[in-house]
């Protein structure tokens, strides 16, 4: 399956913000080809100290995750 995870969720909502980074390497690792489309304040969250500062509730850190995402080859669209 090919999916594009579109999201504008910034820092002010770290869990939310997350999401699009967490589906994505599920997918990934389930063998479908995924891709991240980032606008709006989401845009923001490529930097690496805003990416460190947001932790979502329940979930590993940003930085975590979006290396993990980067790791599995995640197209990520800014």
């Amino acid at each position: 399956m090919r999916l594009l995870i579109k999201s504008a969720w910034g820092s002010d909502d770290p869990t939310k913000a997350a999401f699009p980074f967490l589906h994505a390497s599920a997918f990934a690792e389930a063998a479908h080809e995924v891709q991240i489309f980032l606008l709006g304040e989401a845009v923001s969250l490529m930097r690496a100290p805003v990416a460190n500062a947001v932790v979502p509730v329940g979930w590993p850190p940003l930085a975590e995750a979006l290396g993990r995402t980067i790791a599995l080859k995640v197209a990520i669209h800014v």
